[in-house]
């Protein structure tokens, strides 16, 4: 039976594949671990040492006369040791030139920019995803009647950002009567959630109808409303799907060309990063990990942004299971960084 464990010479051995591999695309031999000069090792030794990390499931063999690649469970590996670093040395993490806007009250520019300067400065997709309008916290909130079945949700934040979704309207409601309710509502749940304001409407609504007749109740039904019918979704921004095509050699097109489609859809990849919900913390899905059929062949490096401790949305990479893991993790990491910086420190310039 295999012991599980590594030898400090073993992970050397197994990092230097790794990222010869990311490197040049090929199989690693012995030869060309020997090659990098930064293990003190004869051939023989590399040879057996490599022959060890297949057996236990870290590298595989694709052809009996070719050298090694890793397989999933030794990126996890590597990734792992990457993460546990408390740094990484300077000249690899990823400098970025690039400010974020003066000013940061549009909110999906800030998310679309910092999408863009993921999938620049990684080439590979960059993507953002948005809070979802009803669990955000608001300082002031509004709804404006655009038609008959159709209301502007206007939600101002405690950081000073303003967000919009246009929502269906089961009842028909006057501008008076919305006007009505979101006064009542300002006044009694300041900081809280729409989806808040919905609970403790549902667990008390007699006592606030009392004072504000239909107004509240038709609102609640709006609210529920648009739950129902999947509006007020987050948003999803996607950059760099170009770059992804044009690695077609690192993918089959098919899981990829569904890969895009499910993100387009936007809901999966949302379910897909639900359970990855703490801030400050960088994680990274290799291949099947995601248990996501279109993502198999592909590597997700992911991190949140939130504001005074909260997450409020996720961005990161998609990319090959090839990705240069030790300058894409810190990249991500300190997008994520930024973008709650940006959010915090609202009205003063942010660099990047």
């Amino acid at each position: 039976m295999v012991k599980s464990a590594l030898r400090d010479k073993d992970k050397k051995v197994l990092h230097l594949v790794i990222e010869n591999f990311v490197r040049h695309g090929r199989p690693v031999s012995s030869a060309a671990v020997s090659q990098a000069r930064r293990i003190s090792a004869s051939p023989a030794t590399l040879r057996n040492i490599m022959a060890k990390l297949e057996d236990m499931g870290f590298l595989a063999q694709p052809h009996t006369s070719a050298g090694r690649v890793p397989t999933d469970k030794g990126l996890r590996a590597y990734v792992g040791t990457l993460l546990d670093a408390k740094a990484l040395p300077e000249e690899r993490v990823p400098v970025i030139q690039e400010d974020f806007p003066q000013r940061t009250a549009d909110f999906d520019s800030l998310l679309l920019q910092a999408c863009r300067i993921l999938a620049d400065s990684s080439d590979n997709l960059g993507f953002v995803i948005s809070p979802h309008i009803f669990r955000l916290p608001f300082e002031h909130l509004r709804f404006v009647k655009i038609s008959d079945r159709r209301v502007l949700a206007i939600v101002v934040t405690p950081f000073h950002m303003v967000l919009t979704e246009t929502i269906e309207s089961p009842l028909s409601m006057s501008q008076a009567e919305l006007d009505h309710a979101c006064q009542y509502i300002n006044q009694t749940f300041p900081g809280r959630t729409i989806l808040a304001v919905r609970d403790a409407l549902l667990r008390d609504l007699p006592k606030h109808r009392m004072k504000y007749e239909d107004s509240l109740a038709k609102l609640l039904e709006l609210v529920k409303g648009s739950l129902d019918t999947g509006t007020g979704e987050h948003r999803i921004y996607l950059q760099g799907t170009s770059r992804l095509l044009g690695k077609a050699e690192l993918f089959d097109m098919a899981k990829l060309r569904s890969l895009f489609q499910n993100f387009e859809e936007k809901a999966s990849l949302v379910r897909l990063l639900s359970d990855f919900v703490s801030l400050g913390r960088v994680k990274v899905l290799i291949g099947s990990e995601a248990n996501f059929p279109a993502v198999e062949d592909c590597s997700l490096v992911l991190s949140h942004y939130g504001y005074s401790n909260q997450v409020l949305g996720t961005l990161g990479i998609i990319g090959p299971k090839r990705l240069p893991y030790e300058r894409i993790i810190p990249l991500v990491d300190r997008m994520a960084k930024r973008v709650s910086m940006a959010i915090t420190i609202f009205g003063r310039e942010v660099s990047l």
